[in-house]
């Protein structure tokens, strides 16, 4: 059974830190993307941070370039997202998502299978 399962949601000062992980298992890691998605109240869901497992390579949202930094501990079958500088609008429910990958290079594939979500949330 594929199982993602995310920590490390909650309450913080604008400006302040938060580091989530996201625990997989049921699956080959490095045959995976590992992705981080967040979604607002009444907002679309959308792709903050991925990771391909296989080469390192990753993407990320323009409005967290600089801020927000994924890595991963392969023995530990975790991935981080370190979130510094957080503003009001980083508010939403982070989830972490799974997608089968043959080739490094791009980690935007079909992410298959996803964790519960986490609630951050960034007081002004």
């Amino acid at each position: 059974e594929v199982q993602l399962v995310e920590s490390g949601g909650g309450l913080v000062q604008a400006g302040g830190s938060l580091r989530l992980s996201c625990v997989v298992s049921g699956f080959t890691f490095n045959e995976y993307a590992i992705a981080w998605f967040r979604q607002a109240p009444g907002k679309d869901r959308v792709g903050v941070y991925c990771i391909n497992m296989i080469d390192n390579g990753t993407r990320y949202l323009d409005s967290v370039a600089g801020r927000f930094t994924i890595s991963r501990d392969n023995a530990k079958n975790t991935v981080w997202l370190q979130m510094n500088s957080l503003k009001p609008e980083d508010t939403a429910v982070y989830s972490c998502a799974a997608g089968r990958v043959y080739a490094g290079g791009d980690c935007q594939v079909s992410y298959d299978y996803w964790g519960q979500g986490t609630q951050v949330t960034v007081s002004s």
